[in-house]
């Protein structure tokens, strides 16, 4: 059966309008989301954290020290550091918990967003905005991470130290004109089942519509030091963003972090560590907004932590465009999902005219049968006026 070119060009489109709305629809954060208990959450939901105590070194491949992080790294992790130096794992020695990172050069987009929010001057009243509609969800995963030096345990089941830093995260979110929800449900044990538990308030707390979601949590590295800082005239513990890779929208959820780091750093610097890439998925595919925090060390006080996060607290909600400043709309978080639609389109199109041009026998016939569709079918949605035109013009060519 011979399909007519109008007919195709009409599947063509119809087919890319339909897989749009269906992307649309799996990115929209108050549409849809996968469920806590999907497959795919399942499968990459593996915690690589380590023990308190436990870390990995990473040097670049001339030696000199990168980083630290108490996670298990794979060849592939990143590092963005506050500099703006992007690394990626390339070798890995875990009997000696080690590694060697490639430098991939400066990140050209953290450097564009440093530049923009230098430029960015807020009105002393900004802080006192109206509230966005949309809260900031914070929740935590291990619910039990405590701060050694001032809770005396580096673990305290149900109830550790950091849901008071959390809490102090969310006084100044809110001080700052962001409503928040700080759902302190625990999802203990610290096991590698943690994830999977801590799903399921991620989930409901995405039926909250909420412009962004916070995992608060505090690393394992021994140093105090690693994170301990003077900033802004204060002694704190340094903040690390923690993005996975194994989720559908890490490159939002990694563009966040940096415009976040940006901002932060530009007020208080350098309150925001680095961004680490890691092998999870930390739930992190609910949202395109979704963050884990490393909220210091537990060998820091917990004074620190909360010190470090409240300078962090600052920066969010111009980020988000709650208060005045950068607006971060749906269109501006979901990178991935306008891509997506760019490409269907294009491939339509190109599918369209290759089949257009093969039918035709030549590139002469396909123009003009391609003239004489649009004249058709612009005809039909101009009106008669419309179309008397456009057969006039092509008579006279």
């Amino acid at each position: 059966m011979k399909v007519r070119p109008k007919t195709l060009l009409k599947i063509a489109l119809i087919t890319a309008v339909i897989s749009a709305a269906v992307i649309y629809d799996q990115h929209h954060p108050g549409r849809s989301y996968r469920p806590a208990l999907s497959l795919p959450g399942k499968l990459q939901n593996i915690d690589d954290e380590l023990a308190a105590g436990k870390a990995y070194t990473i040097n670049d491949e001339q030696g000199n020290f990168v980083t630290m992080v108490s996670r298990r790294v794979q060849a592939g992790n990143e590092i963005i550091t506050h500099e703006g130096k992007h690394y990626r794992v390339v070798q890995v020695n875990a009997e000696e918990t080690t590694a060697v990172a490639r430098f991939i050069g400066v990140d050209q987009k953290l450097l564009a967003y440093n530049e923009f929010y230098s430029c960015l001057e807020l009105p002393a009243t900004a802080a006192a905005a109206a509230p966005s509609k949309r809260p900031v969800a914070i929740y935590h995963t291990h619910s039990d991470e405590s701060y050694l030096p001032t809770d005396g345990k580096i673990s305290i089941p149900f109830n550790g130290g950091i849901i008071d830093v959390g809490d102090t995260y969310t006084e100044n979110l809110t001080e700052n004109g962001t409503r928040v929800l700080h759902d302190k449900t625990p999802h203990d044990p610290h096991d590698n089942n943690a994830y999977y538990r801590s799903r399921r308030t991620a989930a409901a707390l995405l039926k909250k519509n909420p412009v962004a979601m916070f995992d608060v949590h505090r690393d394992g590295i021994d140093d105090p030091g690693f994170y301990r800082q003077i900033i802004s005239n204060r002694q704190v513990a340094q903040m690390r963003l923690v993005v996975g890779r194994q989720n559908p929208k890490m490159s939002a959820n990694l563009d966040f972090a940096k415009r976040l780091m940006a901002y932060a750093n530009q007020m208080h610097w350098p309150i925001v560590k680095d961004i680490y890439i890691g092998s999870g998925n930390y739930n992190q595919d609910l949202l395109s907004t979704a963050l884990l925090i490393e909220a210091g060390t537990y060998t820091n006080r917990k004074g620190e932590a909360m010190g470090g996060i409240i300078q962090l607290a600052e920066a969010v909600p111009v980020v988000l465009g709650i208060t005045t400043g950068p607006t971060t709309g749906p269109a501006a978080r979901e990178t991935g999902t306008w891509s997506a639609v760019f490409w269907l389109l294009l491939i339509a199109l190109v599918g369209g005219g290759a089949y257009l041009l093969i039918s035709a026998g030549s590139y002469s016939k396909a123009k003009e049968r391609l003239s004489g569709l649009f004249t058709r079918e612009l005809g039909d949605v101009l009106g008669p006026v419309a179309k008397k035109i456009l057969v006039r013009k092509r008579d006279k060519e």
